[in-house]
C-alpha cells in the first residue's frame, strides 16, 4: 500500500481524497491546506486522517511515498520539487507548471531520483474519450479534419490566471491525446472585462497534414456548455459532455469531392448515413486515474500523462498567452522553447 499526502483540499481537493480513501492501494495519512475551516471538515468527514497547515510536514515525511498536490498552479513548483527532492512520486493538478522551464526542472528532478510524475489530466480517463480513442485508431473517422471545442460557463473567475490557464488545459489535454501529430503553432486571441484576466478566449492550433483545431474558453457565457465536434474524413463525432445518456454520438456524414473531373467541374457529394451513440464505459475518471498512478510506481512505468505530457500542455498555453499579446499572431511552438534530454527520455 502507498502512503500519500494531500495538499490542498478546496474545490477539486475532497473529490482527490474521497477517491484516494476508496483504493485498496492508497492510504491517505495527512491532508494539508491553510485554511482551517478545510481542516476541520476534513476531520468532521476522516477522522483517522491527520491535518495540517503547513505544506512541508507532507513533502518532508519519511513516512510518505507520494504526494498528491491540488493547489493554485503559482504553487505547483515548489510544491512539487520539495516533495520530489524528498522522494516521493508526484500527483499534480492540471496545468503541471506556471512555465515550460519549471516543468522542465522538475522532470530532470523525478528522472534523477527514478520517481513518477503524474499531471491530473482527468478527462483522458472518462469513457467517453476513450471510446473517441477507440474510433480514431480502428480509423472509423479515416483522417482528423478538425477539432472543435467549446467549454463556457458564468464564472468560476481565478484571481491568478487567465481562462486559458484555468480551462484549455482540459481541451488542449484531449487534444493531444486524441491528435497524435504534433502541434506546429498556435493563434490566440482573448480580451479582459472583469479582473484584470482574459476571461474570453479562442485558441487555434494548427497541425501539419491539414488537421486544426479549435478551443473557445469563456468565464461569461450565460449558459454552461461543454461540447466537443470532431471532424474527419469518413465520419464525425459530437461529444456533449453535459448530457446524460448519449454523450456521445458519431455520425456517417461526410464529403467528397471527385477530382478527376476537370477543375471547372468539380463535383461535390455528401454522404448522410446513421448517426449512432455507442456505449460508454461508466467509470469515475479519478478513480480510475489513481490505479493507473499506482500501476506506475510500482511497475516503474512512465505514465502516458507524465510531467512531459504536462509540459507540452503548458507550452501549448505559454504560446497561447503570448499570440493573445500580439493580437492574435501566430507563435511557433518550437520558439516557445524546448524540453530537456531528461525530459526527452522519459
Amino acid at each position: 500500500m502507498i502512503k500519500i499526502g494531500v495538499i490542498g483540499y478546496g474545490y477539486w481537493g475532497p473529490n482527490i481524497v474521497r477517491n484516494l480513501c476508496a483504493q485498496q492501494t492508497f492510504h491517505v495519512a495527512a491532508v494539508c491546506d491553510q485554511s482551517p475551516e478545510a481542516l476541520r471538515r476534513v476531520q468532521q468527514t476522516y477522522p483517522a486522517i491527520r491535518t495540517t497547515a503547513n505544506p512541508s510536514t507532507i513533502t518532508c515525511s519519511a513516512d510518505l511515498d507520494a504526494v498528491a498536490i491540488v493547489t493554485p498552479v503559482w504553487t505547483h513548483y515548489e510544491l512539487a520539487k520539495a516533495a520530489l527532492k524528498n522522494g516521493k512520486h508526484v500527483f499534480v493538478e492540471k496545468p503541471f507548471t506556471s512555465n515550460t522551464a519549471q516543468a522542465e526542472e522538475l522532470i530532470a528532478l523525478a528522472d534523477r531520483n527514478n520517481l513518477v510524475i503524474m499531471v491530473d489530466h482527468t478527462f483522458l480517463f472518462t469513457g467517453a474519450v476513450r471510446k473517441i480513442r477507440e474510433l480514431i485508431d480502428a480509423r472509423e473517422l479515416g483522417d482528423i479534419y478538425y477539432y472543435d471545442s467549446l467549454r463556457v460557463n458564468l464564472g468560476m473567475f481565478q484571481h491568478d490566471v487567465n481562462v486559458v490557464w484555468d480551462l484549455a488545459p482540459h481541451d488542449l489535454s484531449i487534444m493531444e491525446y486524441l491528435i497524435t501529430d504534433e502541434p506546429e503553432a498556435i493563434a490566440a486571441t482573448g480580451e479582459t472585462h472583469i479582473n484584470g484576466h482574459e476571461d474570453v478566449a479562442f485558441v487555434t492550433v494548427f497541425f501539419p497534414h491539414r488537421t486544426i483545431a479549435h478551443i473557445n474558453v469563456n468565464w461569461l457565457s450565460p449558459v454552461k456548455v461543454r461540447t466537443t465536434l470532431i471532424g474527419g474524413e469518413k465520419k464525425m463525432i459530437v461529444w456533449d459532455d453535459l448530457e446524460a445518456d448519449e454523450k456521445i454520438r458519431v455520425y456517417d456524414r461526410g464529403v467528397r469531392m471527385d477530382s478527376a473531373l476537370d477543375r471547372q467541374k468539380l463535383l461535390v457529394s455528401y454522404r448522410s448515413g446513421d448517426m449512432w451513440a455507442p456505449r460508454l464505459e461508466q467509470v469515475e475518471a479519478l478513480r480510475e486515474e489513481f490505479n493507473y498512478f499506482y500501476d506506475c510506481i510500482v511497475k516503474n512505468q512512465v505514465p502516458f500523462n507524465s510531467g512531459v505530457a504536462g509540459w507540452r500542455i503548458v507550452r501549448m498555453i505559454e504560446a497561447a498567452s503570448r499570440s493573445m499579446k500580439l493580437k492574435g499572431e501566430p507563435v511557433l511552438l518550437n520558439s516557445t522553447g524546448t524540453v530537456t534530454q531528461e525530459a526527452k527520455a522519459a
